[in-house]
């Protein structure tokens, strides 16, 4: 079995931390069902300011539309309010499953509107039997991932799902960063 990612939400920004509260993260029940993320679910927050690594659980809490991201308990003293974090969830497939699974990925502005909405793909190419590419919901022009300034991306016919299908390519300086 292999521990793969499900549904992530990058870049949100920490809206609140309350270190008295019980043990959890806070999150906006609207990001969540669009990623995927169902409540009580453990969840891996990365944070990209401090570098911090933690594992909690989801619980929704307010207005659907609040935005909000509020680590709870012990995760409060990781993070501080604007930090911009990483949150995945996972799940345990065999081999053969990667190429039914197909992980949302809600990427967000600094206020935490939704900026774009991605998936993730694995399918077998001619060239290996395991490849991947990055889905673009609601097409726009891009030949750069902003977020991943190595990985870039080449631009495919629209799917008929209404979707870009941008094939993923290691740059040569990003796979002798990973030797």
């Amino acid at each position: 079995m292999l521990k793969v990612v499900r549904a992530k939400l990058h870049a949100i920004r920490v809206t609140g931390a309350d270190l008295n509260y019980f043990g959890s993260i806070t999150l906006d029940p609207e990001h969540c069902t669009e990623a995927g993320i169902s409540p009580l679910e453990f969840v891996e927050i990365w944070s990209k300011h401090s570098g911090a690594r933690l594992s909690t659980y989801v619980i929704y809490y307010g207005e659907p539309g609040s935005r909000r991201c509020i680590l709870n308990g012990a995760a409060a003293r990781t993070c501080q309010v604007g930090d911009e974090i990483i949150i995945a969830t996972s799940s345990f497939v065999q081999l053969h499953d990667l190429y039914t699974l197909e992980p949302r990925v809600l990427i967000l502005r600094p206020d935490n509107s939704i900026a774009q909405r991605l998936s993730y793909q694995v399918f077998e190419s001619a060239s290996r039997k395991f490849d991947f590419r990055i889905l673009e919901h609601g097409a726009g022009e891009i030949s750069r991932h902003p977020q991943s300034p190595a990985v870039t991306f080449a631009r495919a016919a629209p799917c008929t799902r209404r979707e870009t299908v941008l094939h993923h390519r290691l740059s040569a300086s990003a796979r002798s960063l990973r030797q």
